[in-house]
């Protein structure tokens, strides 16, 4: 009888060998048909594999069968965990868990758990769980606990308990927005910086710079350092990959290791080398081969691991052969035919020859099998399938989703991957799509990093412009994006920023239109675009809007900041104020929301509460220029000079070309006696756009009340040819012509300013002005005939 352990007979040590050569589940799959020893030594194999105290030959049959229901008990479980956090079934994911950590209480599944929770907006049970938890994942997630919890001296804490912060990029990241919310703006910068050091495709890190005013130029930050930081990175992990527990060792450690150093020593070295070896070095990654280098080996029994073509190319030696189907190609005419029922299994003596030939040098393996025909037809039915090393598993590759160095359509690839369950492909397949005999898209790696990082410069220039305020400057680098990344929602919502901050409400509005047309249902930058309407004094278009936004998301501060818009552009303070409001409650830190509060409270001449609204929005983002300007406003109005030409020079400093901060300001330097420099700020404000109406109205004023009419005169002539229905151009028009004793030009620019229906306020003082008007005698004559 046969039983767990070590006999020694003619039998076991057949099978053993069959042990050997199967590296595949497959393989595995076939010596499943053999007797139970066979069984026997494959169970033993598994266990083996997971856990090496099963090799002890004291182990009994008993425990190891307890201890592989136990794994088998755990792996189901926590699969399926993964699979209802993929599936967004958080409650299901949060039950399972619960079992899987109260059955098999370990890190890990505390860290699953952990996801379960934050997953499911439960922070606070995440950090329960979590508290007290010293290996990085579990600090990295118990940190992010804090920070939704607001909880940022734990979050900090936790994070630099160790000189490593956990969580790489992510870590730093989550670090900079620690410090960020506590105010600490040159902390927060410099993690934001480390975290693109440490992987510059994150991009998150690079706007939360530009938002700091702080970011340098895209490209330097996505340039040469970027692109081979992030090829020795994906080199990597296909090193990982590769070098891991494979089914088919087809290099040793020793040689992996070898070859890592030949690659770092090879890019490292300089710039204008690395540029040289780059071109001649191009390699493939895989796609998700971060999942499949975490991921279980055995959840599915279908594991592939490609070893890395750019070790043998740095070593001068082929390919390695690439097993898409797991299993070895048989050899000397065992390949398995199409349409047989049944398998044929190796025999003995050919097991015996196998691990000779195993032993040969690769490249005469490959050289021999060349000669082999791989695949035999038998009848109509039967055809050749040649798939691409990316299109096997039926996902493209890097080169694919960005459309460079395709090799088949996807039409093709999905209909070739329909059989590769059932049929295999080796390397002659390989070498059938490639004829030169070279490893499979050579530059697919170095020719994605250069897209990619091409693209990040554009966006990165664009959004740093935009975010300095150089908005002319903006909207030209975006035109150099291609129509379908111009047209995405991002990139149409930074274009449509740009024309606000430059005035330009008739182009943003355009804009604003069709990225809500392409994109309903999200919701970023519709409050911006509430305010374009607003200007614009869409009514009827703006009510519509907010209707739609608050039936797509009620609990979007975006909706509830455009229903404020539509109150306040009917006058309805009262109402717009609870809108606003109700944002906040949304999200506290929704910076514009607060802004607005200020504003509608400024209109009720609450100027105490609208100056704490903008305070609050400046303590969230120093950078937000609209409460400096709100703040500036508030001091003016209850005629505070010196501290609303404080507030104004400092929303200058963040938006240096804004032509109404500087029209107010002037205001602010003319209200102070400071006539001169009033003046110097009104030409510089017509200077940075002369569409603004504002400069020249103001300039014009200053300019009366220092008694220079003509100079004030040829302001207003200009200013009314290009705004004719501005009542209240006329009515300084008429001012004007009075104290110059223009009497009928006056009345004729008093009456036309009351035709045009001015504010109530303006309307009392204009027809003031006419009162104390003197008639001419000639009119009197007029008159009396």
């Amino acid at each position: 009888m046969l039983i767990f352990g070590f006999v020694q007979n003619p039998e076991r040590q057949r099978f053993i060998r069959l042990r050997d050569l199967a590296r595949s589940p497959r393989e595995k799959a076939r010596l499943l048909k053999f007797p139970l020893a066979a069984r026997d030594l494959l169970l033993r194999d598994n266990l083996t594999h997971t856990h090496p105290s099963f090799c002890s030959p004291n182990a009994t049959a008993p425990s190891l069968l307890v201890q592989f229901r136990r794994q088998n008990m755990e792996t189901l479980l926590a699969n399926c965990v993964e699979k209802n956090l993929t599936q967004f079934m958080f409650s299901n994911a949060i039950f399972l868990c619960e079992r899987l950590l109260a059955q098999f209480p370990s890190e890990v599944n505390l860290q699953l758990l952990a996801r379960c929770y934050l997953s499911n907006s439960q922070p606070y049970s995440a950090y329960y769980i979590l508290k007290g938890s010293k290996t990085p994942e579990s600090r990295y997630l118990f940190a992010f606990s804090c920070f939704k919890l607001d909880l940022l001296g734990e979050a900090e804490s936790a994070l630099l308990s160790t000189e490593q912060v956990p969580g790489g990029a992510a870590g730093h990241y989550l670090l900079g927005l620690i410090y960020r919310s506590a105010g600490r703006k040159n902390s927060s910068i410099q993690q934001f910086r480390m975290a693109l050091s440490c992987d510059p495709l994150c991009w998150e890190a690079y706007a939360e710079l530009c938002s700091l005013g702080a970011a340098g130029e895209a490209s330097v930050v996505f340039g040469n350092v970027a692109a081979q930081r992030l090829q020795k990175t994906n080199v990597s992990q296909r090193i990982n990959f590769s070098g891991g527990e494979t089914m088919d060792h087809l290099i040793d450690s020793d040689k992996v290791s070898k070859d890592t150093c030949v690659w770092q020593t090879e890019h490292v070295s300089g710039e204008n080398q690395q540029d040289l070896k780059v071109k001649q070095l191009g390699v493939e990654i895989p796609p998700d081969s971060d999942k499949q280098c975490n991921g279980s080996s055995h959840t599915n029994g279908w594991d592939l691991k490609t070893p890395s073509p750019v070790l043998t190319q740095v070593l001068d030696a082929p390919p390695p052969m690439l097993y898409k189907n797991m299993r070895r190609p048989e050899v000397d005419g065992l390949m398995p035919v199409y349409g047989e029922s049944r398998r044929k299994f190796m025999s003995e003596e050919e097991s015996l020859e196998a691990p000779e030939e195993s032993g040969r040098r690769r490249s005469a393996r490959i050289a021999a099998r060349r000669k082999i025909p791989l695949f035999h037809s038998y009848g109509k039915d039967s055809h050749v399938l040649h798939h691409s090393p990316s299109e096997s598993n039926g996902v493209p590759s890097l080169s694919s989703m960005i459309g460079k160095c395709r090799i088949q359509s996807s039409k093709e690839a999905t209909t070739s991957g329909q059989s590769i369950g059932d049929t295999g492909s080796s390397v002659d397949d390989e070498q059938n799509s490639n004829p030169r005999g070279s490893s499979p898209n050579p530059f697919s790696l170095m020719s994605g990093i250069s897209e990619v990082l091409n693209l990040l410069k554009i966006l990165g220039d664009g959004h740093r412009h935009l975010l300095m305020y150089n908005c002319q400057e903006a909207l030209l680098v975006y035109q150099k994006l291609s129509e379908k990344q111009y047209n995405t929602h991002w990139v149409l919502m930074q274009v449509g920023k740009a024309y606000v901050e430059l005035q330009n409400y008739f182009n943003a509005d355009s804009v604003f239109t069709l990225a809500h047309q392409k994109s309903p249902y999200a919701l970023e930058g519709m409050d911006t675009y509430s305010t374009v309407l607003y200007h614009l004094k869409e009514e009827m278009r703006l009510g519509y809007l907010a209707q739609e936004l608050i039936a797509v998301d009620r609990l979007s501060p975006e909706s509830w900041c455009a229903s404020g818009n539509y109150y306040s552009l009917r006058k309805d303070h009262e109402a717009a104020l609870k809108m606003f409001r109700r944002a906040i409650q949304l999200n506290d830190r929704f910076t514009y929301a607060h802004t607005l509060c200020g504003h509608e409270l400024a209109a009720l001449e609450d100027f105490e509460e609208a100056e704490r609204c903008y305070r609050k929005a400046l303590s969230i983002d120093t950078r937000h220029y609209n409460a400096w300007y709100g703040l500036g406003m508030t001091y003016l109005h209850q005629e505070k000079f010196e501290f609303a030409q404080h507030q104004f020079q400092m929303a200058l400093q963040i938006n240096p070309r804004s032509s109404v901060i500087m029209c107010y300001f002037g205001i602010a330097l003319h209200e102070s006696k400071r006539n001169d420099e009033a003046l110097k700020m009104m030409e510089k404000a017509i200077v940075a756009d002369a569409r603004n109406p504002l400069s020249k109205y103001f300039k014009a004023n200053i300019l009366a009340d220092l008694g220079d009419y003509h100079r004030a005169l040829e302001v207003l002539e200009e200013l009314k040819d290009s705004a004719p229905h501005e009542s209240s151009v006329h009515a300084l028009l008429g001012k004007i012509y009075k104290q110059v004793k223009l009497y009928d030009k006056a009345v004729l620019n008093f009456g036309t300013a009351l035709d045009l229906n001015p504010s109530p306020s303006d309307t009392v003082k204009i027809k003031a002005c006419m009162e104390r008007l003197t008639v001419p005698n000639e009119l009197e004559t007029e008159e009396d005939l």
